[in-house]
């Protein structure tokens, strides 16, 4: 089960402490900005993935534009992907609760 699914995050937008954004981040804004674009793509690419292979589960070979049938058990899982925290939201409230993990690459003195 994905970690995304128990998000407390924000499910709409909201106003920031942005002193409590920076301090996790040693009050670089740049470094904050960088931090939650990664890990709102990272975020988005495991749900959108997850949400494929759900869905994957519902289609047939032999489906073509003529012959798509609704299916409801498909329709909830989509409402249920578009309700939930959108990935920016979760990442942004994992930074704030510092369940973000980050390192720098050491640099290789020998490399100049």
């Amino acid at each position: 089960m994905s970690k995304f699914k128990n998000s407390t995050a924000e499910k709409s937008t909201i106003t920031r402490d942005t002193d409590k954004l920076f301090s996790q981040v040693d009050g670089n804004l740049f470094e904050a900005i960088v931090l939650l674009s990664k890990r709102s793509n990272q975020l988005g690419k495991e749900m959108k993935e997850e949400l494929s292979q759900k869905l994957e589960e519902f289609s047939s070979s032999t489906d073509n534009l003529e012959e798509v049938f609704e299916n409801r058990e498909q329709i909830e899982i989509s409402k249920h992907y578009e309700r939930m925290p959108k990935p920016h939201s979760i990442a942004m409230q994992e930074l704030l609760d510092g369940e973000v993990y980050w390192r720098y690459p050491e640099s290789n003195p020998d490399q100049h």
